[in-house]
């Protein structure tokens, strides 16, 4: 929709230099996520490959299992005062055996790139609604495979290339090939994005795959790979504490600080060979 970046007048000082100039800016915008036309969530994202953001979220939050589960999805209109579509409500409609996801004020909330649920009661949450038990998962990878991810993933990073504002997260096979990117202000949509469009294309759950996220490895990330069956989640940043029990509990693998040749293997390190 052109809409993913937007340009702004900014003045640029550099030593004893001012100069006015434009500059190319991450666009972030609110996406109302809807179910059979009742508001469910708010999330800040970069506009585009919205229905796998929506796909995804879905997914991750345990409301369907795959593109059988989704009826539809369509845009509505916003509410400005010409009336013209905003592109920043997305309805969805789920199969008739799907049940639909209880509505309340603590549903209805906005999203930040640090949201998430915490605690001892979530994981045993996760633990049990997870449909794809990764921890039976055999998949394996080498360190070799791992060490390459981060600049196929950097490489596939065209809108951050423009503003150095974007996140990223990239689904891989075993033998480092990239079947997804997406790009997102925030690390979870970039990753509901990239689980959308593994749902809607009927790919899931995502046994044997790797996930790369740009950034930290949360417990939000974490449990989106557990939901999804991704048995090993990569990331370039440090996890916290609750990713690492959430991983350790569930048998994901969780590799941090993946920079070159070197990485910390917090969890599921029998699936990292070599």
């Amino acid at each position: 929709m052109g809409r993913v970046t937007d340009r702004r007048r900014i003045v640029r000082i550099d030593r004893d230099r001012r100069v006015e100039r434009a500059d190319t800016l991450a666009v972030e915008e609110p996406l109302e996520i809807r179910v059979g036309g009742r508001p469910l969530s708010v999330t800040m994202r970069t506009p585009g490959d919205d229905f796998d953001l929506v796909a995804g979220f879905l997914t991750t939050e345990g409301v369907i299992a795959g593109a059988g589960e989704l009826a539809t999805m369509r845009y509505c209109a916003g509410a400005p005062a010409d009336g013209e579509n905003t592109y920043n409500v997305v309805d969805a409609t789920v199969a008739g055996t799907v049940a639909v996801p209880a509505y309340s004020v603590e549903r209805n909330f906005y999203t930040t790139s640090s949201c998430g649920v915490c605690g001892k009661a979530s994981i045993e949450a996760i633990r049990t609604v997870s449909r794809w038990p990764v921890g039976a998962d055999p998949a394996t990878v080498t360190a070799a495979v791992l060490s390459g991810l981060p600049d196929a993933l950097r490489a596939g990073q065209a809108v951050f290339d423009k503003t150095g504002g974007l996140h990223a997260a990239g689904l891989f096979d075993s033998t480092g090939g990239l079947l997804c990117l997406r790009e997102d202000v925030g690390r979870h949509n970039a990753v509901d994005k990239v689980v959308g469009w593994a749902a809607r294309s009927g790919a899931l759950p995502l046994t044997g795959r790797i996930l790369m996220v740009s950034g930290r490895a949360s417990f939000e990330l974490a449990q989106k790979a557990v939901m999804a069956g991704i048995p090993v989640l990569a990331a370039v940043s440090a996890p916290s504490t609750l990713a690492v029990d959430l991983a350790r509990e569930a048998g994901l693998t969780l590799v941090g600080f993946l920079r070159g040749a070197t990485m910390n293997v917090y969890a599921g390190g029998q699936r990292v060979t070599g």
